[in-house]
């Protein structure tokens, strides 16, 4: 059975003081809850921040990004080795924003990919089509492209260390969330691709999470399909009531 993972991404949101803070009433909330994988993605000038007040503790740091190489003149980048050494075990790779603003690709993402598996951090690879995608039929086409590029090159015993994170582009920040039954429809989609390409066993052993306007009275309707392990979360993580609410929630299914 895999383990749910509730991941909270703050974006460019909370510093060193607030953010600390947040991590401490988190902790104090969810510190006996272990049947959920909680994450907390801070900026990175609070990843040691927040990593010194979750150490011993069942949750776990994650950064927001990364570069693929190991060092270099790469002017605002960090290295794997780097977020490593600040405490992560997770890094968000690929997301919705980081295509959109900051000219991200599938190509990109794969170097990414591979380079966090080197250092052995456990990649959230994020997938999702735009509103015109799916209003012109093209959401499986574009799915399916982020998942085999994303992930071309990997092995099976690499695939099973990675999380995918659904997260249709057109209900990020908008308010809208993709009913449960959309989201378990690529949900599914998703873990048939991951069947094809690695077999049934590893594909059964891949959490794919879902990112999209996640709160507290839709994440356990989200929660109870079939193939959908968990959330990625954006602004409901930016508050301690409602994150916890969700760990919550998914820890008493």
């Amino acid at each position: 059975m895999r383990k749910p993972i509730i991941a909270g991404n703050w974006k460019m949101n909370k510093a060193a003081a607030e953010a600390t803070l947040l991590a401490n009433g988190i902790k104090r909330d969810l510190f006996d809850v272990g049947n959920v994988e909680i994450v907390l993605c801070p900026p990175f000038t609070s990843l040691s921040l927040v990593g010194d007040v979750i150490q011993d503790t069942p949750i776990s740091l994650g950064a927001q990004n990364m570069h693929w190489e190991k060092e270099g003149a790469f002017t605002g980048e960090l290295s794997a080795a780097m977020l490593k050494e600040a405490g992560c075990k997770y890094v968000i790779i690929g997301h919705s924003e980081r295509r959109a603003y900051f000219g991200e690709t599938n190509e990109s993402v794969n170097k990414k990919v591979k380079a966090a598996l080197r250092e052995g951090l456990v990649p959230i690879v994020c997938v999702g089509e735009k509103l015109e995608d799916r209003e012109s039929g093209k959401a499986f086409d574009v799915v399916s492209e982020h998942v085999e590029k994303g992930l071309e090159g990997l092995g099976e015993s690499e695939a099973v260390k990675i999380v995918i994170a659904y997260e249709p582009v057109w209900a990020i920040g908008t308010g809208k969330t993709a009913s449960a039954a959309q989201a378990e429809e690529i949900h599914k989609f998703i873990r048939e691709l991951l069947s094809k390409k690695y077999g049934k066993k590893t594909s059964e052993s891949i959490c794919i999470q879902y990112g999209g306007s996640v709160k507290p009275d839709n994440i356990k309707e989200l929660m109870t399909e079939i193939d959908i392990d968990g959330a990625l979360v954006g602004g409901a993580s930016l508050k301690e009531e409602s994150f916890v609410a969700m760990v919550k929630e998914v820890s008493e299914l």
